[in-house]
């Protein structure tokens, strides 16, 4: 959604670069560029204006000044004035103190609510929470058909007495919305679900009768939160629509939808700025698991490149095998062969994570590579995932009894070329080799990266300091009076040396009858 802004704004910063005193005229053409940056990203004129005018009052004050690295300086005040206009910090549901929690849905038509009320809703039973969908928007048709789908999906049950409208609206006229949202409140008071999420239909912002019909289902189900749900890809038009929503319904929070698509991104940078109301989820995706809550600080820092790895670390925690983990690091600690059923394990619990290229965009820098992670085609994890499931039991353990036979017929299996196989097996050996240095000793050449407690890797050391052999002189009648020497001294040892002193003990004193061996032994000891 920000790769043009987020592209703008990292070559501005790179001219400033390198530079230990930043004049006037440096800052006036950063913020110069920070202003076209956000006007191509369609954020309100009157956003603008107030951001970077904050921006420059901070750049020429003391606190860049006097700062040893006054670039960082810059990008730290743009990173908190970013977070400003985001809403400043995460804002979460207010829970009602009895009684379920009402949440009311409002938006244009078309905004995505009702699968946003999925989606919030499977995000909520994770959380703890036992939710109920309504269906209170009667005026598309199918839209109650569409929310039980989705509730079915999300396994949440879904109340709809009404069937709704329907293409043939003679057999089903419109029942009245705002009588089913009383209904449905009171059923989840009775079945003791804490959370109630009331879909409505979607209006347009100029349309007094569908804007009075909120108003009623407000004033008759009296919500904790009425969430706005606005489409990012709107452009300039998000600002009149949020606020002709907020006279209307009056809401208290705003959700973004379709953050995903390929537009700017101005409707997020401006709707929570001019209403003054926070952002508290983004639905990131057309699964029901694509919804994430708001963090402005994170997405301040997805904008400046500077990534998101809370957000990582918070989803890898939520996906992760815990048990599966603590068996890695055991096996890696003892130093077994990392195998390939480790790897289909490994794999396994990545995809469990999502997308891969969206936990690669949360990496800080990853703009400069995000042309190859969009050519990256998801699907080749799948065919790696293949070929190994096309291997027997004993090929994933032992990958070196992989002749080209069995290559060629786990190739056949898995539906992919020879090659495929090839190099997944050398990538895989190279692996098994790094994997196992670095629990025998640690990486060659990385300093600060020892092998594991108890894992090896005190060869190496030990061979530094055992004592280094003496080389040959080469001057022949020095090296043949060394080898005189050398003959020498063997001798004077060999005459030191007791005979029959193998166990430090002179032939002539051994008497086994100090041994106290069985009777007739003796005849075998040669005496």
């Amino acid at each position: 959604m920000f790769n043009s802004l987020s592209d703008r704004l990292t070559a501005t910063f790179k001219n400033l670069r390198g530079k230990g005193r930043l004049t006037e005229a440096d800052v006036d053409a950063t913020v110069r560029e920070i202003r076209r940056a956000l006007l191509d990203a369609d954020v309100a004129v009157p956003v603008v204006r107030e951001f970077t005018g904050r921006v420059r009052e901070r750049a020429l004050g003391a606190e860049v000044s006097g700062a040893l690295n006054p670039s960082q300086q810059i990008v730290k005040i743009v990173n908190e004035e970013l977070v400003e206009i985001l809403g400043g910090e995460t804002r979460r549901i207010r829970l009602a103190k009895s009684g379920p929690t009402i949440i009311m849905l409002a938006g244009l038509q078309g905004a995505g609510k009702t699968t946003l009320a999925g989606k919030l809703s499977k995000w909520l039973k994770s959380q703890g929470h036992s939710p109920m969908l309504v269906a209170c928007d009667l005026q598309r048709p199918n839209a109650v058909t569409q929310l039980q789908i989705v509730g079915q999906r999300a396994k949440v049950p879904v109340f709809a007495p009404h069937p709704g409208a329907t293409y043939t609206e003679l057999e089903h006229p419109a029942g009245d919305p705002v009588e089913v949202a009383r209904a449905g409140v009171e059923e989840a008071r009775q079945k003791l679900h804490d959370i109630v999420i009331v879909d409505t239909a979607g209006r347009l912002g100029v349309d007094a009768d569908m804007m009075e019909q909120a108003r009623q289902i407000r004033r008759a189900i009296v919500p904790n939160e009425v969430l706005f749900v606005i489409d990012s890809m709107i452009g300039q038009d998000a600002v009149n629509t949020a606020l002709a929503f907020d006279e209307g319904v009056n809401f208290t929070g705003i959700v973004l939808s379709k953050l995903d698509g390929d537009a700017r991104g101005g409707a997020a940078l401006s709707v929570a700025s001019v209403t003054g109301k926070p952002v508290m989820f983004a639905s990131t995706g057309e699964g029901l698991d694509d919804f994430e809550l708001f963090h402005p600080d994170r997405m301040a820092s997805r904008i400046l490149d500077m990534g998101d790895v809370l957000t990582l670390i918070e989803q890898a925690e939520k996906s992760w095998d815990k048990d599966e983990a603590a068996r890695m690091a055991k096996k890696f600690a003892d130093q077994e062969d990392f195998t390939l059923d480790d790897f289909l394990a490994q794999m396994q619990q990545i995809r469990n994570m999502g997308s891969m290229k969206k936990m690669l965009m949360m990496m800080p820098g990853a703009q400069n590579i995000r042309q190859q992670l969009e050519q990256f085609d998801e699907r080749e994890i799948d065919r790696v995932e293949a070929i190994v499931r096309s291997m027997t039991p004993h090929e994933r353990v032992a990958p070196k009894i992989i002749n080209g036979s069995r290559r060629a017929r786990i190739a056949r299996g898995s539906g992919v070329h020879v090659s495929e196989v090839n190099g997944l097996l050398e990538r895989f050996a190279q692996a098994q080799k790094m994997m196992k240095k670095m629990a025998q000793g640690g990486m060659p050449g990385m300093p600060g990266m020892p092998g594991l407690p108890g894992a090896g890797g005190g060869a190496r050391k030990n061979a530094k300091s055992a004592p280094k052999k003496k080389a040959k002189s080469g001057n022949p009648a020095k090296a043949a009076q060394e080898r005189k020497d050398a003959e020498a001294r063997r001798a004077n040892a060999a005459k030191a040396l007791p005979t029959g002193a193998a166990f430090g003990q002179q032939a002539g004193d051994f008497d086994p009858s100090q041994l106290n061996l069985p009777k007739g032994f003796d005849k075998f000891l040669g005496k």
